[in-house]
């Protein structure tokens, strides 16, 4: 033991001191070898990309189509949309407003009998601003960063308190009526402006109402058909109570007034402009800030209703189909302008929108960017075609050629246009400015008595891989005449919150059966994707619609699973609201089984359960055969030691018998008596000690004690008839011999599952058999047999017949003992995990984690016109087609691969996957030259 001079350098006695403190650190501390980094294995490119897509997409999509528990109302809604049954495009409004007159009156009734106004419980503005819980002003957060809407209402009134004399109408809902508040809807604003330019559409909304009881009925149209809404008179107001702001009532009572309180009130909490959100130009008016107010419950909250597209926004007012229009795309201005903008208010309802891409900023000669206007007149007067617009503001105007005090008006034109000056917003623009100022229109088709529609909703997957789909709709049509079809999804707007994290984008392509070319197919949008559709004259006839859906996926949105966690705690009643317009909007496209379908899922699994008989059939067999050789292997074995043993025991009593008849010979020669007598008492003395059996006398010759003389075979004739047995024994399998340490192998592998306990040899009889006398021998030499031992040998022979029956075949497994194997395998409990590796696992794949996941909810709606003598009559008839996974698990194993390539060139749907504007189209072309040239010509369209 050394020990540390007291004169020793500093820097050595800090060493040894530093090296003594780290030898106690690492005492104290576990010490954690580093890891080896797991070699990734070696991929050829082809492998690594295959490896890739099969995680980044995944086996089992889906998406939840309730998210309340117990969710009753959506199955019965469910039941409801299964079946394509051709309505009356008025019929369902009729019946959403003979639903909302209904409830309307029940709740007056009520209310008349307990004397209190109506307070609607379920949209409740007073307690939301009170408590704070801002249900009613935002939307359920899905962003991973929480987004503040940033309204601010300070106190909450009824009309009867705001409004000095209200009235829901004064002369009429009209453009004139309407401006802004604080939420971000001028989209719906410019809706409401276009539907003032035709009489009574305002009207339709709102079906029922009682102002003295405070309550208001409205009907919206959603997801191809009319829902009714009701609402109570409470509004937003700007201005906090003259008794909840210390701040304001201080500043107000500045100077001494007959009373502050009233004056307060008349000044900031009187009128139209009293009002947070939107408001009517009259004072006294009142419809427009109760339409937004039930049109935002109706979506949930008032964040919900920010931003949108003024053709959405009067679809839901009108029930109609917009189409996006861009000034660019637009073929024939001309015809443009006669054919549909001079039908504006007629067939058509049009609007218009700058800033398309969301890049503009300010306004252009008056033209706000990232604006909706509606356009409320077109006409052509003496060579000029002018176009009125309207800013739902109810200001900013054009500033440019026939705006307000331009050079081009007169007193003339004046009076032809019944114009007024003034920043009203209503301006008057030329059509080539309107082309050139405006980049998307946005008109909307009306339907009146004379349409009827037929309607279909599914649910499918969307791949990542943007094709034509695999499910698809079909429809007859028993008369020509026109059609509109239209492609939508559901409104996610009555859900916000709710929509997860993919955003689809919808195309259709309409084929004729019987014809390779496709008929049309609609155009994507760049702004609005909730519907596209086409109008055309059709011919009678059967018609497929492929889809083709572009999904978009946001990651800093929340997937629903995790909104749903986030707010079940603290905003349940939110939750509530919004997962139930969830829930009944998706119970639209909930996949019901069809008979042909339910029978193909049996068949298959019929098949499925047949093939796992077979294959745990094939599996216990194959341990049974097994252990038969195994079984077959040991016989052998044993049959040839105790042919050797056998051997050796009449070898030495042949032995035996020549010794003892030459000690008789040598007896008889030398007269001893003595000696004689002593070795006929030996001969008794073995005789009687081991008595042979009968089967032994009659193998050796009916040998006994009196006949000394008797021969016995010998060992060399003995050898050839015990190897010829052995060798039929080892006939019974063919298989060659196993060595050790194969056999060893076939002895430890676990044998199957549900096959017999007696199918195993035992080990016990096992180590007996092996045994024999030649191995209790060091040097090799066999040791001398005792008596006893060679008679067991022989009663071991007696048993071969027993053995051999053990071993004769392989029993076949019966179908019950399948049934009960299968059964317990089924209940047996799951194997428990395995225990943590030393090393660290690899990290997961990020997409194998979160796969591809995209699952749309899509309808189809057909509108045709029919003649009074077709009304009653099936015109158009609708189903989806989707892929029977059942029918291609049979196809597959009817077939070989080589038939089920050859089919899916037959198949008419893959030979239509591409556009004929895709340059891929011109590799699918299938035949020889003639067939090629027919489909190549096939798209030429036919000259008159």
């Amino acid at each position: 033991m050394s020990t540390i001079s007291p004169h020793a350098p500093a820097s050595e006695a800090g060493y040894l001191n530093q090296d003594a403190e780290t030898r106690t650190v690492m005492a104290e501390v576990p010490v954690t070898l580093p890891s080896t980094p797991k070699k990734s294995k070696q991929q050829t490119p082809q492998e690594a990309i295959d490896e890739f897509w099969s995680k980044f997409t995944t086996k089992a999509p889906g998406k939840a189509t309730t998210v309340i528990p117990h969710n009753e109302y959506a199955e019965k809604a469910a039941k409801r949309s299964t079946k394509a049954v051709g309505t009356n495009t008025q019929i369902s409004y009729e019946e959403a407003a003979a639903v909302c007159k209904a409830k309307v009156a029940k709740i007056v009734k009520e209310c008349r009998r307990v004397n209190q106004k109506y307070r609607d419980p379920h949209f409740d503005l007073e307690i939301d601003l009170k408590w704070g819980s801002q249900d009613t002003l935002e939307s359920l957060c899905n962003l991973k960063e929480n987004t503040d809407p940033g309204f601010r209402p300070k106190s909450v009134k009824r009309v009867v308190d705001i409004f000095d004399d209200p009235k829901f109408y004064i002369e009429g809902p009209t453009a004139n009526d309407v401006r802004q508040g604080r939420d971000g809807d001028c989209w719906l604003l410019a809706a409401l402006c276009t539907l003032s330019n035709k009489p009574s559409l305002i009207e339709r909304l709102c079906v029922a109402r009682d102002e003295q009881v405070g309550v208001y009925g409205f009907v919206f149209h959603r997801d191809g058909e009319w829902i009714s809404e009701i609402i109570d008179d409470k509004l937003f107001l700007t201005k906090p109570d003259f008794d909840e702001s210390f701040l304001e009532r201080m500043l107000w009572e500045d100077r001494e007034r007959i009373n502050s309180e009233e004056q307060y009130r008349k000044a900031y909490q009187s009128g139209s402009g009293a009002l947070y959100f939107a408001q009517c130009e009259h004072e006294n008016e009142t419809w427009l800030p109760l339409l937004e107010k039930a049109y935002a419950k109706a979506h949930g909250d008032y964040a919900a209703i920010e931003g949108g597209y003024t053709g959405e926004g009067i679809e839901d007012l009108t029930g109609g189909v917009t189409s996006e229009l861009y000034a660019t795309d637009i073929l024939d201005k001309e015809y443009f302008w006669k054919e549909e903008l001079m039908k504006v208010n007629d067939e058509f309802l049009f609007g218009c929108s700058t800033g398309m891409w969301g890049v503009g900023y300010g306004e252009r000669k008056g033209i706000v960017e990232l604006h909706a206007y509606s356009i409320m007149k077109a006409v052509d007067i003496d060579g000029q075609r002018l176009v009125l617009l309207k800013n739902p503001w109810g200001k900013g105007e054009w500033k440019g050629a026939w705006s307000d005090g331009s050079k081009e008006w007169t007193a003339e034109w004046l009076l032809k246009l019944n114009h007024r000056f003034g920043d009203d917003g209503n301006f008057w623009i030329s059509y080539d400015d309107l082309l050139r100022k405006y980049q998307a229109f946005d008109r909307t088709r009306l339907f009146g008595p004379e349409w009827k529609v037929t309607s279909l909703w599914t649910t499918l997957s969307v791949p990542w891989t943007l094709d034509y789909h695999d499910t698809y709709f079909t429809f007859s049509l028993a008369k020509t005449g026109p059609v509109v079809i239209v492609l939508s999804q559901l409104d996610d707007r009555y859900y916000r919150g709710l929509e997860g994290q993919y955003r689809f984008e919808m195309n259709f392509r309409l084929h004729k059966n019987g014809q390779e070319d496709y008929v049309v197919r609609s155009i994507s949008p760049y702004c609005q994707n909730r519907s596209v559709n086409v109008e055309l004259e059709l011919e009678e006839g059967e018609y497929t619609v492929l889809l083709k859906i572009d999904a978009t996926r946001y990651m800093d949105k929340l997937p629903i699973e995790e909104v749903v966690r986030n707010n079940a705690r603290d905003r349940r009643d939110k939750l509530v609201a919004v997962g139930m317009s969830y829930d009944l909007a998706h119970s639209k496209g909930k996949v019901i089984e069809t008979p042909e379908e339910k029978k193909a899922r049996k068949e298959a699994e019929k098949r499925k359960k047949d093939k796992e008989r077979q294959k745990l059939k094939k599996e216990i067999m194959e341990g049974r055969r097994k252990r038969h050789y195994i079984r077959v292997k040991d016989h052998a074995k044993r049959q040839e030691k105790k042919a050797k043993a056998k051997a050796k025991a009449q070898a030495k009593k042949a032995a035996k018998a020549e010794k003892a008849k030459a000690k008789e010979a040598s007896k008889e020669e030398t007269g001893d008596a003595k000696d004689q007598s002593l070795e006929s008492e030996k001969e008794k003395h073995v005789h009687v000690v081991s008595p042979a059996p009968e089967d032994s006398k009659k193998e050796l010759g009916s040998e006994s004690s009196t006949e000394p003389n008797v021969e016995t075979p010998s060992t060399e004739s003995e050898k050839p008839a015990e190897a010829s047995k052995v060798s039929e024994e080892s006939k019974v399998d063919e298989t060659p011999t196993p060595s050790k340490d194969e056999v060893k192998d076939v002895k430890e592998k676990p044998t199957a599952e549900g096959s017999e306990s007696t199918d195993h040899p035992e080990s016990s009889e096992k180590a007996a058999d092996e045994k024999t006398p030649a191995d209790d021998s060091k040097d090799g030499k066999p040791k001398p047999v005792e008596e006893g031992k060679e008679k067991a040998t022989e009663d071991e022979d007696e048993d071969s017949s027993s053995d051999e029956s053990d071993i004769s075949s392989v029993s076949e497994i019966s179908d019950r003992e399948l049934d009960i194997e299968l059964e317990d395998r089924a209940n047996a409990p799951s194997p428990p995990p395995p225990p943590p590796a030393g090393a660290p696992e690899e990290e997961p794949d990020e997409f194998e984690s979160n796969p591809w996941n995209a699952v749309a909810t899509v309808g189809l709606r057909v509108y045709y016109k029919v003649s009074d003598e077709d009304k009653d009559k099936e015109i158009v008839k609708l189903s989806v087609v989707r892929p029977n996974p059942y029918a291609k698990d049979k196809e597959k194993s009817d077939k070989d691969d080589d038939e089920e390539e050859e089919d899916k060139d037959k198949e008419p749907k893959s030979s239509k996957g591409l556009d004929i504007d895709d340059s891929s189209k011109d590799a699918t072309l299938v035949g020889n030259n003639e067939q090629r040239k027919k489909s190549i010509m096939s798209l030429i369209p036919p000259t008159n």
